[in-house]
């Protein structure tokens, strides 16, 4: 959970990089935030974004005294706590006005009243617990596999992880992709991606961040961050989105500010 002040205009818009997480964000400032997706449509306000939104590198945030707290969930809550199912959020990011009705319009009022970030984490941490315990968990096998990937960094055989549930690869597939929103290769290259361009951002070698990540070559690992980010290794490597993230989501209880935008953060459980 992070929280993010815009004061002044993002020149060019924020490039969002794509995350094995479900994205929520909660806005709440005196000026909209704006999302724009690969086909040009325009988002305001508090949004929800189903894993992997962005890939590509055609989504673009933009705003001016923007405010928010930004969340991410395991694909395996996401369904739980939003009370709608991530498949469900696969490509444009949803509303928050669309999927929680007026319960969205009490939340930003309620945030816009908070003055400190750390009341606001609490608050948005109490949400997110009372919305969870009201729905039923995910398939627990499902849970298992998508942990067993995260926990892989990606580097999984989905024909192992078929075998070990007992089921058949086409069982897999659609149970996972109905509740986690992508077929399991699919969530298995993302993850490799995600840890393999943070260690890019972290200044370690291409060399052995592809051979330590399972990619053919150098060659290989170029073209998957192309595919997600549409840009090159060396091009991703200032990419504010990704270098924000040592801060914005630390191993340390609060950040460091990073302008233009004010990061303030709290690790979850």
């Amino acid at each position: 959970m992070a929280g993010f002040r815009v004061p002044g205009p993002l020149v060019g818009g924020l490039r969002v990089v794509p995350h094995p997480a479900v994205m929520l964000i909660l806005e709440f400032g005196a000026g909209p935030s704006t999302v724009e997706d690969d086909a040009g449509r325009r988002h305001r306000g508090s949004l929800v974004a189903g894993p992997g939104f962005g890939s590509g590198g055609g989504v673009r945030a933009w705003g001016e005294q923007v405010e928010c707290v930004q969340v991410r969930l395991s694909p395996v809550v996401a369904g739980t706590v939003l009370g709608a199912c991530p498949a469900d959020l696969a490509g444009s990011p949803v509303s928050l006005d669309d999927l929680w009705g007026r319960e969205a319009s009490r939340i930003r009022e309620r945030l816009g009243e908070i003055s400190s970030w750390e009341d606001r984490f609490a608050f948005t941490d109490a949400l997110l617990a009372r919305r969870r315990e009201a729905r039923p968990p995910v398939d627990p096998a499902v849970a298992w596999a998508w942990n067993r990937i995260v926990v892989g960094r990606g580097l999984v055989r989905i024909d192992r992880l078929a075998a070990e549930l007992g089921w058949s690869r086409k069982r897999l597939w659609s149970r996972f992709h109905s509740h986690i929103g992508m077929p399991p290769k699919a969530a298995a290259k993302l993850v490799r991606f995600d840890h393999a361009v943070h260690r890019l951002v972290a200044g370690e070698g291409a060399a052995q961040v592809a051979a330590d990540g399972g990619y053919y070559d150098q060659s290989h690992l170029h073209r998957d961050v192309m595919a997600f980010t549409g840009t090159t290794p060396a091009t991703v490597l200032s990419e504010p989105f990704l270098t924000v993230d040592d801060r914005a989501w630390p191993v340390t209880e609060i950040g460091q500010p990073f302008a233009p935008c004010r990061v303030r953060t709290r690790r979850q459980s």
